[in-house]
């Protein structure tokens, strides 16, 4: 045995999980980031790494494992964290090749691969819009005849509602799957279901669920991706049947995913008919603000909390979670046309952050009411509208 200090390697596509950087670096790891070429003078909390190296913006896996196998030569490399969705496939890789502990790949594809994620949750029992995959053209031929649309033509690995195509007819179908050629199998087709769409943001340990926080977008995400406007979340009542419908159901998903330990962030839809549908999870904190937003409301950082996960389990340690606080919270985000937007007329006592981003507007509010909550976000929704708001035509792929 050595008394050295034990080498956490994070891998991050995009400029993300500073909390979890310094986390682990307090926590007493030797902290190594690898990250993409265009980040290298990023926001990253230097004093927080022991030592920081560059991949190519558009690195594969293969190419990060690669990367990685060099800087194992004089690094002994102890743990592997992705910290964005799209390096989870690398760090599995990784784990598998160099024979490190943590999800390998057959279970990072439940988090990543919209198809395996669904078949996932049929088999837990629970709901997910009717689906196929796009392969064989007799099953599609069947799958269309038998559903009503407009439907959802979904990349099966990319995240949010990036490069999704709504489909109206058989014919725009048909139409698309040979526009995308050989990439056509990387995707499936949905039904698109009406409703409230909401997230649960979970903190996992040893097979056990130890904190989940529910929260209710305002305009569904795929929405906003498509048509621009306002983002806003804001907690659920936590003594609702809505509320214990999602923990539920997000309890009965996860262990079916084969999650073990660390963070989630779930998304589920309320049709107009009342059913709960599963729409896609990941094994990551959740963008837009939401660990700060969940902070504020419970006094846990998803982020540090994640750290601490991995700090313990490297370690061989137990972890435990702090006393949750039971509050309300709510954001309010929006592309803004102003580089640097005047948040100054927002001036309620319950206003306890503000988003400093250049074109973007936003804030979260906090208090012991959730109807308040809910007044404060609908009230600034619109004012967003009017003050702040423009929009880009959707990405075909993550911008951050």
């Amino acid at each position: 045995m050595t008394d050295r200090k034990p080498v956490m390697l994070c891998i991050a596509s995009y400029e993300k999980g500073q909390a979890f950087l310094r986390t682990a670096a307090a926590k007493g790891c030797s902290v190594v980031l690898l990250t993409a070429e265009r980040l290298r003078d990023g926001n990253w909390p230097r004093d927080a790494l022991y030592e920081m190296h560059t991949m190519s913006d558009e690195a594969s896996p293969a190419e990060v494992l690669r990367r990685v196998q060099y800087l194992a030569r004089h690094l002994h490399i102890d743990r592997v964290v992705p910290l964005d969705e799209f390096d989870l496939e690398a760090a599995a890789l990784v784990r598998e090749e160099l024979r490190l502990p943590g999800m390998g790949q057959t279970t990072t594809r439940n988090f990543r691969d919209k198809l395996a994620m669904r078949f996932a949750a049929q088999r837990a029992g629970l709901l997910v819009p009717p689906f196929s995959p796009v392969l064989n053209y007799d099953d599609l031929r069947v799958f269309l005849e038998n559903t009503r649309g407009p439907w959802l033509l979904k990349p099966r690995t990319s995240a949010s509602a990036v490069g999704i195509r709504v489909i109206q007819t058989a014919g725009e179908l048909w139409r698309n799957l040979e526009e995308l050629g050989e990439e056509q199998t990387k995707f499936l087709l949905e039904c698109f279901i009406p409703g409230e769409v909401y997230h649960v943001d979970s903190i996992c340990w040893s097979r056990n669920l130890l904190a989940q926080a529910v929260h209710r977008y305002g305009t569904p995400p795929m929405s906003l991706m498509h048509k621009g406007g306002v983002f806003t979340t804001q907690t659920v009542a936590r003594s609702s049947m809505e509320a214990r419908d999602l923990r539920a159901a997000d309890a009965k998903l996860l262990p079916a995913l084969g999650m073990v330990s660390g963070v989630t962030h779930s998304e589920f839809i309320r049709s107009e008919s009342g059913n709960l549908y599963f729409l896609e999870t990941a094994a990551r904190v959740g963008g837009a603000f939401i660990a700060e937003l969940i902070e504020f409301s419970t006094g846990v950082n998803p982020w540090m909390e994640w750290a601490r996960i991995e700090v313990a389990m490297l370690r061989g340690e137990d972890y435990h979670l702090t006393n949750l606080r039971e509050q309300y919270a709510g954001s309010v985000i929006c592309l803004a046309k102003q580089e640097a937007p005047d948040l100054s007329a927002y001036h309620d006592p319950e206003v306890v952050f503000r988003i400093k981003q250049k074109h973007h507007a936003g804030l979260i509010v906090l208090s012991p009411s959730a109807d308040r909550v809910r007044d404060l976000v609908g009230s600034y929704q619109h004012r967003f509208e009017r003050d702040f708001c423009t929009s880009l035509p959707a990405p075909d792929k993550p911008t951050s």
